[in-house]
């Protein structure tokens, strides 16, 4: 653990890529509020480098727990280690009972979340959940940063830094083109294939984006290195899958023009970083997780089976995103 500061303010963050970068806009109304006030961050680990890039954090622990997984002990451990930091509050971003242990391990006095999963000794600051009114992620992330009966204001955007000398050393180990407008693709999306735009609507923008002038480059971790194969087979796009760490991802997005995207954390993080979004919506809507810029389109067919937010789509044909053209998102990045 590093040097010991008292007081302030411990998070404990979301567990998706997405709801860390919306969380932000929470971290800047808590320091708009009270800018002395010190912010830390308990999160997963694969979530320190997005933390990184915020500069409302002081500093952020890793939570050591997998995705699911109790960890009492883990978390009983981590608690007493922040002890000595002797926060004053914590909010609880998560509405599960395990996201509450470590505060009250902690011994942090004033202990801020929704009503959920029978936390009511874990929490002791008890905000009621109520889905109309909370009715987008990142409302329900400030909701929990205003004083009891403080009516919800304008949102800030969240607003990650990009690290302009990484930038540079990742685009010469990839060999990335820059002669030309660069338009980043994301064909991935973790929650499921309910969310992912068919890959040979990516296949063709790609091509069409050659014959207008622009540079394709697709991202995505390992697990969409295929995905990225198979837009690259049909065009002169780069596929960088897998080949960059999260940190890469934020600052060759911070360097694009555009960005195409299904509702995943990298179309959230590009509108983190000032990149025009094209956002491509399912399964999900873009009334609940939207991009949090102004500088975006939303493609979204609002058809009477959507959003179902499955995984799958529960009716085997998935026009909710088949029939989104892709001369349709091409037409959107030319008018931009």
């Amino acid at each position: 653990m590093p040097e010991i500061d008292r007081g302030g303010t411990l998070i404990v963050g979301p567990s998706w890529v997405g709801d860390m970068v919306m969380a932000q806009a929470l971290f800047k109304h808590l320091k708009a509020r009270a800018p002395d006030r010190a912010l830390d961050v308990l999160a997963p680990s694969w979530s320190l480098p997005i933390v990184a890039r915020m500069p409302e954090i002081r500093r952020a622990y890793a939570s050591e727990t997998a995705h699911g997984e109790l960890g009492i002990g883990k978390r009983w451990r981590i608690g007493r280690e922040l002890r000595r930091h002797a926060y004053e509050s914590a909010i609880v971003l998560p509405r599960s009972l395990k996201s509450a242990l470590v505060p009250y391990f902690a011994n942090i006095p004033t202990r801020t979340g929704f009503r959920g999963e029978s936390r009511y000794f874990l929490i002791n600051d008890m905000r009621p959940f109520d889905r109309a009114l909370l009715d987008q992620t990142v409302k329900r992330f400030i909701a929990l940063g205003l004083r009891r009966g403080e009516a919800l204001g304008d949102i800030p955007q969240p607003a990650l830094r990009v690290c302009t000398d990484n930038q540079r050393q990742v685009m010469e180990r990839l060999d990335l083109l820059t002669d030309r407008p660069v338009v980043a693709m994301m064909p991935g999306a973790e929650y499921g294939s309910a969310k992912c735009w068919p890959l040979r609507h990516f296949a063709e923008l790609a091509r069409m984006l050659d014959e207008h002038g622009f540079e394709v480059w697709v991202l995505g971790s390992h697990k969409d290195a295929a995905s990225g194969e198979e837009i690259a087979a049909a065009s002169s796009a780069r596929n960088a899958c897998g080949e960059t760490s999260l940190e890469d991802v934020i600052d060759l997005l911070g360097y694009a023009n555009q960005a195409v995207s299904n509702d995943s954390g990298l179309m959230h993080i590009a509108a983190a970083v000032g990149t025009f979004v094209q956002a491509i919506y399912g399964s999900s809507s873009p009334r609940f997780t939207p991009p949090l810029t102004d500088d975006q389109v939303t493609h979204y067919l609002a058809l009477d089976c959507s959003p179902c937010f499955r995984r799958e789509c529960p009716l085997g044909h998935l026009d909710c995103l088949n029939n989104i053209p892709s001369a349709q998102v091409l037409d959107a990045i030319l008018a931009t």
